[in-house]
């Protein structure tokens, strides 16, 4: 009897044990099995791109397939976003998969059968419409690991939330949109979301590779706007007024002290940036005004803070001493996309079962953004990228995002369906407590 005891216990560690390797196998062929129909859905997308909150067809595309897999839909959500629920047969966690849908105003170059030929206006400016940062190969994959993980129902401890988010690019002018408006609407409720999870392909990747970073991954992208007033003055006598285009010059080379001399760069990295300065109309007239635009990147937010404040002293400060007046704006946009440490470690094991142990790997933190953020503020994420260029390509010389010659290869659609379904494996097989 005690014999049989100690075999049925043994039995079943081992079966625990197991268990997760089985599931793994499983979404692996699964995934195999739905790949085709997921380089399908990738190139129709991507012939048919659609701008920020504007994404129609898309979200119809998405809603039809969900609902063809038996997957609780909500359209229309932060405008043309698709909610859907699948719950498992087992209770558990609620896990949210989220990929974006817009595309940009590029006109493509890229000499593929599925190139776009979309025209539209943007800025009353007419355009090129592109996947130039590779949005339909995320809402590919994502719409591959529904297929997968609805065939897994039986096997699924919890629940899972597929968020097809409009807007990531920033809505028109006007308008709300993208992640922060699923939030507002209520995107993570009703089952409430436990944890969020993302990925983003990479043009710069080798195909088939995951990169990741705990804590801050990407950074903080918020936009100024500084106006220097001054008095105007015939070009010949500057000495008759006050020139607020040499103050823009010393503000310009100010703003770098901040970044060198006032911020803690061993701690993470932080841009300052200079996008845009105009000013005057002619050779010999000094102007009133000058305006300049630019942008600033932080992947701390206590670093955001003291930067900000920072600028303002920096600024305001050289004005003063120049006789000119600054009015500097700061808005905050997309926040730090904080990977949770925790989620991170959790995630890597299911990762490494999805693309190989040798191409899971850490890299540094990078001062791009991601609207993805407002999720992450929210709960619990990880967020995280796949490779996307082609084999036998040198990455330092592939075009880079929001570029009319940007492209990512099919081959590396099959890693990314592999590993958001082993994230969500992972997490159910595996919580944190």
């Amino acid at each position: 009897m005690r014999k049989l005891l100690i075999n049925l216990i043994l039995l079943s560690v081992f079966s625990a044990f197991s268990q997760p390797s089985k599931l793994s196998s499983k979404a692996h062929q699964l995934s195999e099995d739905v790949i085709s129909k997921v380089i399908e859905w990738r190139h129709d997308i991507h012939e048919n791109p659609e701008l920020s909150n504007r994404e129609f067809k898309t979200a119809e595309k998405v809603a039809a397939h969900l609902e063809s897999l038996g997957i609780e839909v909500q359209t229309g959500v932060a405008k043309t976003g698709v909610v859907g629920v699948l719950k498992g047969d087992r209770p558990g966690p609620v896990i949210a998969l989220r990929a974006d849908m817009d595309a940009l105003p590029v006109t493509e170059r890229v000499d593929i059968p599925w190139a776009s030929k979309v025209r539209s206006t943007y800025n009353n400016i007419e355009t090129g419409v592109m996947h130039a940062c590779g949005h339909d190969t995320h809402v590919a994959i994502l719409m591959g690991a529904a297929e997968v993980l609805a065939k897994m129902k039986g096997d699924l401890r919890g629940t899972v939330k597929f968020l097809f988010q409009p807007a990531e690019e920033g809505a028109p002018p006007g308008e709300e949109g993208g992640a922060k408006l699923m939030v507002k609407e209520g995107a993570l409720k009703n089952p409430d979301v436990d944890v969020a999870m993302g990925l983003h392909i990479s043009s710069q990747t080798p195909v088939g590779m995951i990169t990741y970073k705990p804590g801050g991954t990407l950074a903080a992208a918020d936009r100024w706007v500084m106006k220097i007033r001054g008095k105007q003055s015939h070009g010949s006598t500057p000495w008759s007024g006050m020139d607020p285009v040499v103050a823009a010059a010393q503000i310009i080379n100010g703003i770098q002290t901040i970044i060198s001399r006032n911020t803690e760069l061993t701690k993470e990295a932080a841009v300052i940036s200079v996008g845009l300065i105009r000013g005057g109309v002619r050779n010999n007239i000094i102007p009133e005004e000058v305006e300049m635009i630019g942008t600033i990147r932080t992947l701390d937010v206590a670093m955001q803070d003291k930067l900000h404040a920072d600028f303002y002293r920096v600024a305001t400060n050289i004005g003063k001493g120049m006789g000119v007046e600054v009015d500097l704006q700061i808005t905050r946009g997309v926040p730090v996309t904080y990977n949770d440490p925790e989620l991170t470690g959790n995630a890597l094991p299911w990762l490494r079962k999805a693309a190989g142990e040798e191409n899971v790997i850490l890299v540094n933190a990078r001062t791009g953004a991601e609207d993805f953020s407002f999720f992450a503020n929210e709960v619990p994420s990880f967020f995280f990228f796949l490779g996307g260029c082609p084999e036998g390509t040198d990455p330092s010389e592939a075009a880079p995002h929001h570029t009319p010659d940007f492209y990512v290869d099919d081959a590396g659609l099959i890693t990314g369906v592999k590993a958001m379904v082993n994230v969500t494996l992972g997490y159910m097989y595996d919580p944190m407590d």
